[in-house]
């Protein structure tokens, strides 16, 4: 009987130790392929982003094809301005055929901002600045404000359809701490965003790619970006005025640009305070 009762034990235990075992094989193999799942979901969502882009890129160069036909010395300055001194030839060229062909050069401007700001390429301040030379002001700045929005909105659903994985893999730590910082700013989301539009503390292109992550909604993402960039786009336009007196784009800013930016921040966080000294008040 107690051998009996030995050999049963013994038995248990080598059933135990093979479920152990093949539990830790399993448990490997899943953490061996969790990486490799990953590795292949970024590399299609770069894939489908190359895709997006390479479209872009064809769209971009059919309104190029389509624009009034210019002289050859002309040509050279047809091209996305990397500094003032790019933005004051293109402001020249632009100007010439703008009379003429007024409908072409706003779409071809209003094209190419929301492809710099789709994919978060640098170079839309000079294209501010740039309004503010070739078309009157409120036109300018309406123009400005709703490419700054609508070009947001495509990087954020860009983001939202294939960027989650490439966000999450390469700056996974300032999105949490980000998320902490938007958790508390639910209630008032709209005003948030404002804020941050105005001021500098976060870039526009974090913003643009990480809002869909922590789910911070289109709408409020949309109209925030939309009335938030009024404030520097009027100092943009308002440099532009006088594009062919400036060095660099640094020479719109002054003490007193710096301080109405300052003024508007705040002013786009005291309904926030109103409301809960209201609800101090009700409580």
């Amino acid at each position: 009987m107690a051998a009996k009762t030995s050999e049963n034990l013994s038995s248990l235990k080598q059933r135990n130790k093979s479920t152990t075992d093949d539990s830790k094989t399993t448990q490997f193999t899943s953490l061996k392929s969790k990486p490799e799942e990953n590795n292949g979901s970024s590399t299609g969502s770069f894939v489908i982003l190359g895709l997006i882009f390479l479209t872009s890129i064809v769209a971009l160069g059919i309104v190029y094809l389509n624009f009034p036909k210019v002289e050859e010395s002309e040509k050279q300055h047809i091209k996305l301005p990397r500094d003032i001194e790019d933005a004051k030839r293109l402001g020249n060229v632009l100007s010439i055929y703008k009379d003429k062909f007024y409908i072409q050069v706003l779409g071809a401007y209003f094209v190419t901002y929301i492809f710099l700001q789709s994919f978060a390429i640098p170079g839309s301040i000079f294209l501010s600045i740039l309004s503010g030379f070739l078309f009157p002001f409120p036109l300018a700045l309406f123009l400005v404000c709703l490419c700054s929005g609508l070009g947001a909105s495509f990087c954020y659903s860009l983001s939202y359809l294939v960027g989650k994985q490439l966000v999450m893999k390469y700056i996974p730590q300032r999105v949490t701490e980000w998320q902490s910082h938007v958790d508390k700013h639910r209630e008032h989301l709209l005003n948030y965003i404002i804020f941050l539009r105005i001021t500098p503390f976060l870039p526009n292109w974090f913003i643009n790619i990480t809002s869909p992550v922590i789910n911070v909604p289109i709408v409020p993402f949309f109209v925030g970006t939309f009335l938030g960039v009024i404030p520097p786009t009027f100092i943009a336009i308002q440099a532009g005025t006088t594009l062919h007196q400036l060095t660099s784009s640094s020479d719109m800013l002054s003490w007193t640009s710096i301080g109405m930016l300052a003024l508007f921040a705040v002013i786009s966080l005291l309904p926030v305070v109103f409301k809960k000294k209201i609800q101090e008040k009700l409580d």
